[in-house]
């Protein structure tokens, strides 16, 4: 098992950049980062590589941050991997209450996936930014 932070955060502008700028200051280092919302708020579900320091700084910022211990597993990227491990933990009665992956990519670096509103403008203040796109073809 690891250890996953969990911080609420309200659905405004800036809000998870608040947290990853925090953990920047603490050098903490984000390996995965999912954002599971509803109209107001969003859990915000990371594993870092110090998760107890990251959650006591987190804290000092005001931020509400939960620890817990959670399951991780590697797949191989073959088909139906995941559906095997699915159909296993489901034979056993067991119920999962989210999912969701990390990539290391050798030398390549992770690939982010987000959802917006208003793809047309990411797109154009991204690459204005010179932050490399990644097409479908590139993954």
């Amino acid at each position: 098992m690891i250890q996953q932070l969990s911080v609420f955060v309200e659905n405004q502008p800036g809000s998870i950049m608040r947290v990853t700028s925090a953990l920047t200051e603490a050098k903490i280092n984000i390996r995965a980062i999912a954002s599971f919302d509803t109209p107001e708020f969003a859990i915000l579900r990371l594993v870092v590589d110090k998760p107890e320091s990251a959650k006591e700084y987190l804290t000092t910022k005001g931020f509400v941050v939960r620890l817990q211990k959670v399951i991780s597993v590697e797949l191989k990227d073959e088909k139906g991997n995941l559906n095997q491990m699915l159909e296993v933990l489901a034979k056993g009665g067991i119920s999962i209450n989210y999912i969701y992956s990390f990539v290391i990519r050798g030398d390549k670096a992770p690939v982010m996936v987000l959802h917006t509103d208003d793809y047309e403008k990411a797109e154009t203040c991204l690459s204005a930014a010179d932050v490399k796109l990644v097409e479908e073809a590139d993954l």
